[in-house]
């Protein structure tokens, strides 16, 4: 579904024409809805409590900052520095744009008052905390903000709008919403009959040992290894004390595969100590993948581990294990520091 994000562009304003008719051209080429508050002077609380609910309604907030500071509230704060202020407060993905060097920009474009260009520089110095970018010319400015913008919706997607004609109507989201929520139920029982029957006390764990292959290497220079097939015996508890910690949340296989080569490392050590040669340097270990395979299907079979239910990007193809609370407690037997 197409869809156009809204932009709050903030800025001074007279001395800033140029620049913001090309950052609106740069926006409108991208399908964006660009929004200026400043063509509505912020005179009383009403008008402010306007400005802060069209910055509420926008996708993507933008500040332009040259010369001015621009008129102030009776708080002494400028509109400008107010309405960035209330986007980063709301959480709003912002994005500052600060000319590069300001004692370039023409006089009659520029704070006479010693006060407003202390305010300036404070301003910027607030700005340049958060994500931001430099310019200094009309032109310029609109190349940086659009590949920035393009660069914000894919790192912070925002919500965006679309014709009232591609939008659902309220049956038609219920029943999405109900299917969607069948799925997830099935998902679940699918997952909870997967080990449904299977009697745990039949099945190998705690202090009893896996044994599995695995080929030993050690470094003894830069270019030359040796290695060898080895025997390992690891009881189950070594092996989920080990794995366990970083599947307190979630963790993808990768991660775990690192973790259990390490752990085959320290376990092993004196088995892999003939490998080891005058000058060697690091021991290492690898295993087919149906070792680490069979470790997974055990721990599921042993109700301590479960696919990860997040949801993630459509691109991110890896898959990803956390503990069930029995594996959480568990893990904290395992792992809590019993009294002396």
């Amino acid at each position: 579904m197409d869809k156009k994000y809204q932009v709050f562009v903030s800025s001074t304003y007279v001395d800033l024409l140029e620049e913001r008719k090309e950052v609106i051209q740069a926006l409108l080429e991208l399908d964006c809805i660009p929004i200026g508050m400043e063509l509505f002077p912020a005179s009383d609380d009403d008008q402010w409590t306007f400005i802060k609910s069209v910055i509420d309604d926008c996708d993507y907030y933008v500040l332009v900052l040259a010369g001015r500071y621009g008129s102030c509230s009776e708080s002494g704060i400028g509109y400008t520095e107010m309405e960035y202020r209330y986007a980063l407060e709301s959480g709003k993905p912002v994005i500052a744009f600060l000319h590069k060097d300001p004692r370039s920009i023409p006089a009659k474009f520029t704070e006479t008052e010693p006060e407003l260009n202390k305010k300036l520089e404070s301003f910027r110095g607030l700005a340049q905390k958060k994500l931001c970018k430099f310019w200094e010319t009309p032109a310029e400015l609109a190349g940086i903000v659009g590949r920035s913008i393009v660069q914000l919706k894919k790192r912070s997607p925002a919500v965006g709008w679309v014709k009232a004609d591609l939008v659902p109507s309220e049956d038609s989201a219920q029943e999405i919403l109900r299917l969607k929520n069948e799925i997830e139920r099935l998902k679940e029982e699918l997952e909870n009959t997967s080990t449904a029957g299977v009697n745990t006390e039949e099945l190998s764990q705690g202090d009893e040992r896996f044994e599995f292959e695995y080929i030993g290497k050690a470094k003894i220079d830069y270019f030359d290894w040796h290695e060898a097939k080895l025997t390992a015996a690891v009881p189950w508890n070594t092996i989920f004390g080990a794995l366990a910690p970083l599947m307190a949340d979630e963790s993808d296989e990768q991660s775990l595969q690192s973790r259990f080569r390490q752990l085959i490392v320290k376990t092993e050590e004196d088995n892999m100590r003939p490998l080891q040669g005058f000058g060697q340097r690091e021991l290492s270990a690898t295993f087919e993948h149906d070792v680490f395979d069979t470790i997974i299907v055990q721990f599921r079979a042993l109700g301590l581990i479960q696919k990860s239910k997040r949801n993630r990007s459509v691109k991110d193809k890896r898959t990803y294990w956390c503990l069930t609370e029995k594996g959480d407690n568990l893990l904290v037997g395992l792992k809590a520091i019993r009294k002396i």
